[in-house]
């Protein structure tokens, strides 16, 4: 089950930016609600919880119980928007909805026994990710907080898909399940991969002083069989 925060806000009648400078003066935050089959609603948070939230990381899988003038709403956050330089919140779009929602979420990948992969423990490689969240269709009241997939089985080279993942009943990736996506690879040690740089710079090089030889030759045997025909 999905978990949840609480958040108390107000009801605003007024929006633009000038509203919105005046509610950022006063340790606030312009947020809107919306969804479910209703008007979308107008609100004010208050600045220090709506930060602290989401620099918990979680603002966009977790369920919020957002009280608007003493009623409550279940509301999920699907926009966040943040100064460029410090960071701190400055809008929010907050959507309703209940236990028949389905949504399209992007879910954290967590790598189990990375200190026991062969690639990584036996082989000398490391975990290069290429997704650190995939995109899982799921219901909203039943969010993973993350995914785990387990390294024990890879050595350098293999790719790590998103199938090797266990996703919860109800819980599928997103798009037409055709495509399995790569998570991360097992890459080789660097030393390894300068030294099979190195081989094929030499042999590259050996190639092409091989077909220097064989151009500067051809015109040579040119010339001796027109001499001799000369004779």
């Amino acid at each position: 089950m999905t978990k949840h925060y609480a958040l108390s806000a107000e009801a605003r009648e007024r929006a633009g930016k000038g509203v919105a400078r005046a509610l950022r003066r006063e340790a606030k935050i312009p947020a809107v609600v919306y969804g479910d089959s209703k008007d979308a609603e107008s609100i004010s948070l208050p600045v220090k919880e709506v930060t602290l939230e989401y620099h918990k990381g979680h603002m966009f899988t977790n369920l919020c119980d957002l009280e608007i003038n003493g009623k409550k709403q279940l509301v999920l956050a699907r926009d966040v928007q943040v100064h460029p330089v410090n960071d701190q919140v400055q809008h929010v779009d907050f959507m309703r909805v209940t236990p028949k929602t389905t949504i399209t979420v992007n879910v954290p990948v967590h790598f189990l026994n990375e200190e026991n992969c062969p690639g990584i423990k036996t082989n000398k490689g490391s975990l290069t990710i290429v997704r650190h969240d995939v995109e899982l269709v799921c219901k909203a009241t039943d969010i993973p907080e993350h995914i785990e997939i387990d390294l024990m089985p890879y050595d350098i080279g293999e790719p790590i898909k998103l199938s090797a993942a266990k996703l919860p009943a109800g819980v599928k990736a997103a798009g037409d399940g055709k495509r399995d996506i790569t998570v991360a690879t097992i890459a080789a040690p660097r030393m390894l991969l300068e030294e099979e740089d190195a081989l094929n710079a030499e042999k590259a090089a050996a190639a092409a002083e091989a077909e220097a030889a064989a151009a500067a030759a051809a015109p040579a045997e040119g010339d001796a069989a027109k001499e001799g025909d000369k004779k």
